[in-house]
């Protein structure tokens, strides 16, 4: 099989736009909760959400094509925008078939369902936007950052929750791998911080109901009590490593593994015992050629709910054994919150940078431990250390479970 490459990234999150101000934010240990400001929180219990700030698709895309997306495919496009920059890709001279997308929403467009619907029922059907159904739609994010460069290979709108972004990267390593295409845009994105999102999130008790933004997400804490909704995107050029090389780009680090499993167990609660998410960094890690000791470091789902943290705890003791106790873990959702479908593709990217700058992020917020939660989840300040191997683990509701495993590239 053909070995995959990451020639670029791109970023759209609640502590920086870009990759370079999103890292630098996580170097400083910023956390990108607060007051939501989408929408009036007076009847809500969850008064907290991780918001992208400041905003505005124009800066970095053509007038004409922002009107044309709601809010989460302008962030898909301008983090696919920054990763094709990034990777110095000259597309005008590739065969734009062996180029492909594959990023994944995992609701498209609720805020423009809401708004579409609010004109709805004040002033009719003839009121509604003409473009609607394609504003809204959750492949339209893959589909706006094809157009934006004229990518004509398989173009995917993976949908399994908050894994999404996760096996939405995982099953574009795998096309190339095959030969199926050259290169993929491969990544998640989400915009749902609105009326509806997190009114269900909140019906379902999954939401903190904290008011205190540096003790809202608190993944692995003893005083956990639900997770904080976030927006964001996050996108990588993954490139078959002879075409990279060809070109002489510049390789931040090899895709090595990918593994994929479902519960099958239940709509929301992950299998306690963890076995389904141990198999699937299992599967990863067998994938990639290691073995579990190999593994430096695990960016784990870590969404500061009850069952997930302690669950996904469960499931690295089984799939790492004794390694489980010296491998380095945080989890990215204690800075930008719950992103969902973007949250694995905003954590790889963290992953990568975490290998090119030898650098873990502490999980901010932790500070009173969980003796279930008995592993070293990086509490206090971050680790300055190689990186040599990277985990990236996502589960999302219906039991889906997802883990890469990117490597320091070597020739």
């Amino acid at each position: 099989m053909k070995r995959v490459v990451i020639t670029g990234m791109g970023a759209v999150t609640p502590i920086g736009i870009g990759v370079h101000e999103f890292w630098n934010s996580i170097l400083q240990n910023k956390v990108g909760i607060d007051v939501i400001q989408n929408f009036d929180t007076a009847d809500y219990k969850a008064k907290l959400s991780a918001e992208v700030k400041d905003f505005d698709a124009k800066r970095y895309l053509e007038a004409k094509m922002v009107k044309r997306m709601d809010r989460f495919s302008q962030f898909a496009a301008v983090a696919a925008k920054e990763a094709v920059e990034d990777s110095g890709l000259q597309v005008e001279q590739e065969d734009c078939y062996r180029f492909g997308v594959s990023i994944g929403s995992g609701v498209g467009s609720l805020m423009g369902i809401e708004r579409e619907y609010d004109k709805l029922l004040a002033k009719g059907a003839g009121k509604m936007h003409p473009l609607t159904a394609p504003l809204i739609l959750g492949n339209m994010a893959a589909a706006n950052a094809a157009m934006l460069f004229g990518f004509r290979g398989k173009c995917l709108d993976v949908v399994t929750a908050c894994a999404t972004g996760t096996n939405s990267i995982g099953e574009a390593f795998q096309s190339i791998r095959h030969g199926e295409a050259d290169v993929i845009l491969a990544g998640g994105v989400d915009s749902s911080v609105s009326r509806f999102g997190v009114g269900a999130f909140q019906a379902l008790t999954a939401l903190t109901t904290s008011e205190d933004p540096m003790c809202a997400s608190m993944p692995f804490d003893r005083r956990r009590n639900g997770f904080v909704t976030g927006e964001g995107a996050g996108v990588l050029v993954l490139e078959e490593l002879s075409h990279a090389k060809k070109r002489g780009a510049c390789i931040y680090a090899e895709l090595g593994g990918y593994g994929a499993t479902c519960d099958a167990y239940h709509v929301t609660t992950p299998l306690p015992d963890g076995s389904a998410a141990a198999r699937a960094m299992s599967i990863a890690i067998e994938d990639a050629g290691i073995t579990p000791d190999q593994v430096d470091y695990i960016n784990a789902h870590g969404t500061s709910t009850v069952y997930n943290d302690l669950y996904e705890t469960r499931a690295i003791k089984e799939a790492f054994g004794k390694a489980a106790y010296r491998v380095h873990i945080n989890s990215t959702k204690s800075m930008i919150g719950h992103t969902f479908a973007a949250g694995g593709a905003i954590e790889l990217i963290t992953c990568v940078q975490s290998i090119k700058e030898g650098y873990i992020h502490p999980t901010v917020g932790l500070t009173e431990d969980d003796p279930e939660c008995d592993l070293d989840y990086t509490k206090g300040e971050g680790i300055h250390m190689p990186v040599h191997i990277a985990m990236s683990n996502s589960m999302g509701f219906g039991g889906h479970n997802a883990a890469l495993v990117v490597k320091e590239y070597a020739e």
